[in-house]
């Protein structure tokens, strides 16, 4: 299969290879109400069926890799795409699947979001596709977008705290991304801190104070999201970063309270805040 040429359209397009969230809160459902806040049309690759709500995660069925496959490439023959993130991913054959099919078709800039488990502790990565996603993956992402646990299985040592998510961020740089974002939602502390590493540069941390009594569920996926829309718009990578970072920050402040358990984070909160809806 080979690469196709880039094809006319109004609007950029971005594609999100991803699994879903019954509920709403994460997975490409986040990510499309993410594209659509940014003014870009959102398109689907899904890897995965999650039965899930605010409280966990109850089921999850795998899609083949061959669905995958048609999917990405049935997106890209027509629409084409601008840029491209990966959430979850389920399983190393969808892994290799994934990255085979979008070096084939010539799918970039790439966001890696390198989901393992939900906000609500659901693994939704199988153990033995970690060493896909890194061998794979991370030398093809724009930007790599890892949480503290995440970080910490990648690189094979404990993060929990600044020194650390420095130190890891420049172990993963080595392994291929052009910028590393380590995401410190889960450090300790009011603040909420994430260290960004551009290739061949020292490290920049941009600073954020933890919302209080908040969920986030969705997060994760609507800050990779932002990215993903800013680099199909045009943005250089370490810019998208900056710019998602402010605006999922303003998501979780405007979380909705939904079921009963973590609060998911609202995309679409510049659109209610204009329209004046709560």
């Amino acid at each position: 299969m080979q690469p196709v040429a880039a094809v006319s359209r109004s609007r950029p397009v971005a594609l999100t290879i991803a699994g879903s969230d019954s509920s709403g809160g994460a997975g490409i459902v986040a990510d499309l109400k993410t594209f659509e806040a940014h003014g870009v049309w959102g398109t689907v690759a899904l890897t995965a069926v999650t039965a899930q709500n605010t409280l966990g995660v109850q089921a999850v069925e795998t899609l083949t890799p061959e669905m995958v496959r048609a999917q990405i490439a049935s997106v890209v023959s027509d629409l084409g795409v601008d840029a491209a993130k990966t959430g979850m991913l389920g399983s190393a054959e969808v892994v290799e699947e994934v990255a085979r099919t979008i070096a084939e078709l010539g799918v970039r800039p790439l966001v890696v979001d390198p989901v393992m488990v939900s906000s609500t502790g659901g693994r939704l990565l199988d153990p033995d596709a970690v060493d896909a996603v890194v061998a794979l993956l991370l030398p093809r992402a724009a930007v790599l977008t890892p949480n503290l646990a995440e970080t910490s299985v990648l690189v094979g040592f404990e993060v929990s705290d600044r020194a650390g998510m420095e130190r890891a961020a420049q172990v993963l740089a080595d392994l291929g991304p052009q910028v590393v974002l380590v995401k410190g939602g889960h450090l300790a502390g009011d603040d909420s801190p994430d260290c960004m590493l551009v290739a061949g540069e020292g490290p920049v941390w941009l600073e954020g104070p933890r919302v209080p009594d908040r969920g986030a569920h969705g997060s994760g996926c609507v800050l990779a999201a932002a990215i993903t829309a800013g680099l199909a718009r045009g943005m250089e990578p370490a810019d998208a970063c900056v710019a998602a970072k402010r605006f999922v920050a303003r998501a979780i402040e405007a979380g909705p309270v939904l079921g009963e358990g973590v609060v998911p984070v609202e995309p679409a909160w510049e659109a209610r805040q204009t329209e004046g809806i709560p």
